[in-house]
């Protein structure tokens, strides 16, 4: 890994379940990763932040209203060649299908557990600098 800083696009309506994400993720995920984050509270924002940033990867709130992060995710994979990679987080287990549909690459479950979402960031963000 290189000395880079990586961009996180949080978004959800609601600034408290950012405020968690962004404290779930941390500036460092991992020992060998920097973030930022960029935020959006409607769609409209998060895909002017996807076409305005390099962004890295998307965390996504799939239960924020009146746009869903899975709805979300689904039109800026099906709209973008170069589409970031995506994690959803939902309320329910059981919608994780809904979010495959959606072709995200990884789901986290509310309430955030800061172990597993740094992982499952810092999986994602390697994937990406693979890539």
């Amino acid at each position: 890994m290189t000395d880079r800083t990586y961009t996180v696009l949080l978004y959800s309506d609601d600034s408290q379940v950012r405020d968690r994400m962004r404290l779930a993720i941390g500036p460092r995920p991992a020992a060998d990763l920097t973030v930022e984050f960029v935020e959006a509270s409607d769609y409209a924002g998060c895909v002017r932040l996807v076409d305005e940033y390099e962004v890295d990867l998307m965390v996504l709130d799939g239960e924020a209203t009146p746009g869903g992060g899975i709805g979300i995710a689904r039109q800026i994979k099906d709209d973008r060649d170069d589409a970031p990679p995506t994690c959803v987080v939902i309320a329910r287990a059981a919608d994780r299908w809904l979010a495959a549909y959606a072709q995200v690459e990884a789901t986290l479950l509310h309430p955030l557990d800061p172990v597993t979402t740094g992982q499952t960031v810092a999986g994602l963000l390697r994937s990406r600098a693979a890539a």
